[in-house]
């Protein structure tokens, strides 16, 4: 015969898990809508990290902390010289940043943009070479034939994953490596300079070149700036911005109420090629003066910085992109007087990417607290 239990059943089943102090509970949920202002302060918390996390580096690298303002402000924005030298750098600059925005905002992620821009230089070259059209109509030619150039460039990794569903980032990374080549077997086979050893092009003739419309200001500062207004006005007022906001929130539903999808990502994504050439066009014409082998080095990652930064705002690019062209010039002089590697900068710029895309997670998520007792 059974016994009766002399002791309640929670001490013969074991003692019961502890109660924690706090039975709340913390959820991640996708947010609908956060305002602008807390967007810029997100924004703005994850860039101070990264520049913080920026000077850390230079300081253990050996810059002195009391210089780091001096070398990255002082000298750079209220040196004659240095400030030239950052318009000079700005140009391309702010172009390749342009030319990232306009592809990101179709959901197109456009990782060639250095091989858009050697095509861009080689179209520009060869109509120089070849003697394409007559002398007044021969810059004109140029910058058409470096947008044709990066167009068409863009157009091959677009149709892949139109056509066959191939992913953007791999196709267009990879082209670049096939432009670079092109570009090397070039500048030193038979387009090499025939009367130097070294592998570049010959040089451009004087109206070949974009003229200086000021002592230290080339054509090219406000021909980027004019394409900064006009891609502002094509994302923010025309017809084809309309339906890149929508493609942009959710291609699916864009289509299902009727919005041109495709046509929207095709003429987008050439457009940010063709700028991209046009970046190609500003450093052989305006800077280097001809096509030389390594022009197109960090342009492309810098593009992705500035279209990152920018929250992909044409107007804001150009502002991120005067910063970024700031942060070249500056690293330069790191390198005279301090003897800072150049990839240090380049190692700036990625820990101001990696932050500024980490802000993006939390724009879009939060943490919700609900009641709930312990499992």
């Amino acid at each position: 015969m059974l016994e009766p239990l002399s002791a309640p059943l929670s001490q013969v089943d074991g003692p019961r898990p502890r109660q924690p102090l706090f039975s709340r509970r913390y959820t991640l949920e996708i947010r609908q809508q956060l305002a602008w202002p807390w967007q810029a302060l997100i924004l703005g918390l994850a860039l101070l990290v990264g520049l913080g996390l920026s000077a850390a580096i230079l300081v253990l690298a050996g810059v002195p902390a009391g210089e780091l303002l001096n070398e990255f402000v002082v000298a750079t924005l209220f040196d004659a010289q240095s400030l030239q030298a950052t318009l000079f750098q700005a140009a391309p600059v702010i172009l390749v940043g342009l030319a990232g925005c306009l592809a990101f905002r179709a959901r197109f992620w456009n990782l060639g943009l250095e091989g858009q821009m050697i095509w861009g230089a080689l179209g520009a070259t060869a109509v120089s070479l070849f003697e394409v059209g007559p002398e007044a109509l021969r810059l004109p030619l140029m910058l058409v034939a470096a947008l044709l150039g990066g167009l068409l460039w863009a157009l091959a990794p677009l149709l892949l994953k139109l056509r066959l569903g191939v992913n953007e980032i791999i196709a267009s990374l990879m082209l670049n490596y096939i432009a670079a080549n092109f570009l090397l077997h070039l500048v030193f086979g038979p387009w090499k300079d025939p009367r130097d050893a070294f592998p570049y092009s010959p040089l451009f003739r004087p109206f070949e070149r974009l003229p200086e419309l000021l002592p230290g200001l080339s054509l090219a500062v406000p021909l980027a700036l004019l394409v900064a207004v006009l891609a502002w006005w094509f994302v923010a007022l025309s017809r084809a911005g309309l339906y890149l906001r929508f493609v942009d929130a959710n291609p699916r539903v864009a289509s299902a109420v009727g919005v041109p999808v495709r046509a929207t990502i095709l003429a987008t994504v050439l457009a940010s090629g063709a700028l991209a050439g046009l970046a190609g066009f500003v450093v052989a014409a305006g800077q280097e003066g001809r096509l030389t082998q390594s022009f197109y080095q960090g342009y492309g990652f810098s593009g992705i910085l500035i279209a990152f930064l920018a929250r992909n705002n044409p107007l804001a690019a150009a502002v991120v992109a005067f910063l970024v062209a700031t942060l070249f010039v500056a690293g330069r002089n790191l390198q005279v007087f301090y003897q800072i590697p150049f990839a240090m900068v380049q190692l700036i710029q990625a820990l101001i990417v990696i932050c500024v895309a980490s802000s993006d997670f939390f724009i879009r998520h939060r943490l919700r607290r609900s009641q709930g007792g312990a499992a």
